[in-house]
């Protein structure tokens, strides 16, 4: 190492701009080839093969850690934002040569993440929100604090009628309700949870491969009654198709509900929970780190539904806001072309939230 340390010399790591493998460019050291493209939170890990005229053309490899040895210069890649029931809003709340504030909405509190040269608060919008000017709460690290205002729009979304011949699945006999009210304390301590986390992902992938068979916010009814809102997005595919986690994070809770079935909570940090609903089999076990894109689970048809579907939902703040304002814009746009004719699909997934 020290005949040769000069190979490592902080000199040569540079803010070159390699883009995919293949990539060269000179440096003081010698010819370089791009090997290896590894993004990670704070920066991104290049890995890269250097030819050296000077020592026989020995060929030496090594990472550069761009970006990454300073996690403070990170910045989020930050969500859709759209201000109605079941969206979110983006507020800057404070210039990030400070530490973080602490944000709270309705009473929970609110991820903020480091974007550019501001903090942002990634507020999630309850369905059940009224349109017109709210409020958060904002406290810096010397406790004062101050509220920020912004106006909620309006959105009509639009109605599903389904009709069941399982009475039960529609009015639930008093033995159901006991078993129901046991399973929404579990939801509900998992869509409050907070875990003080960093570099969070924002943008989140698709867990599986199939058709959006129901958007998210479609007010439903069931044998004409009215239910709630349907507080998630349903993707249509094969039993057995595998979820893959869209994002890195830790698994909060798994389990079997009345209504949801074979489930699992993942945690994403600062109250960003995504949940998986009606599953075949589940492959992870609470307290278990996945990362993005790793298999969590198989696509089922457990809980209250007529056919093999998953149902992803998406919790910021204690709300369940819409999933595809997590996904990247192609992607996202894809989707909700994809899901023009929704009330037409078939068969229906009657599930309630």
């Amino acid at each position: 190492m020290t005949k040769h340390s000069n190979i490592y010399n902080p000199w040569y790591v540079g803010w070159a701009s390699p883009t995919k493998r293949g990539d060269r460019w000179r440096t003081p050291v010698g010819d370089a080839t791009l090997h290896l493209l590894l993004p990670r939170p704070g920066g991104v890990i290049y890995g890269v093969m250097f030819k050296r005229n000077r020592l026989k053309n020995t060929w030496h490899l090594f990472f550069l850690l761009i970006g990454f040895l300073c996690s403070t210069t990170a910045m989020a890649q930050l969500p859709h934002p759209s201000p109605v029931p079941g969206g979110i809003v983006i507020l800057a709340v404070g210039p990030t040569r400070l530490p973080a504030p602490t944000v709270y909405f309705q009473g929970n509190r609110v991820l903020v993440a480091r974007h550019g040269d501001n903090w942002r608060a990634i507020v999630g919008l309850p369905l059940d929100l009224i349109a017109g000017e709210h409020t958060i709460t904002t406290t810096d690290a010397q406790g004062a604090s101050q509220e920020l205002s912004f106006v909620v729009q309006a959105k009509e979304y639009q109605a599903q009628h389904l009709t069941l011949r399982n009475k039960r699945q529609v009015n639930p006999n008093a033995k159901d309700m006991q078993r129901i009210r046991k399973d929404q304390a579990v939801m509900v301590n998992a869509f409050t949870t907070w875990s003080p986390r960093e570099n969070i992902n924002l943008l989140f992938d698709l867990p599986v491969q199939g058709r959006l068979s129901s958007p998210f916010g479609l007010r439903r009814f069931f044998n004409n009654e009215a239910r709630q809102p349907h507080s998630g997005l349903d993707i249509a595919a094969p039993q057995g198709a595998p979820i893959l986690a869209p994002a890195d994070g830790i698994i909060l809770e798994t389990g079997n509900y009345f209504f949801n079935g074979n489930t699992i909570f993942i945690d994403h940090g600062q109250g960003l929970i995504s949940m998986y609903n009606h599953l075949n089999k589940i492959h992870v076990h609470p307290g278990q780190q996945v990362l993005r894109g790793g298999k969590i689970g198989e696509v089922g048809r457990t809980g209250r539904v007529t056919g093999p579907h998953l149902h992803w939902a998406i919790s910021l703040n204690n709300s369940r806001v819409d999933p595809l304002l997590l996904l990247p814009r192609e992607m996202r746009e894809t989707s909700k072309a994809a899901a023009q004719n929704p009330l037409a699909s078939t068969p229906a997934t009657p599930e309630e939230r």
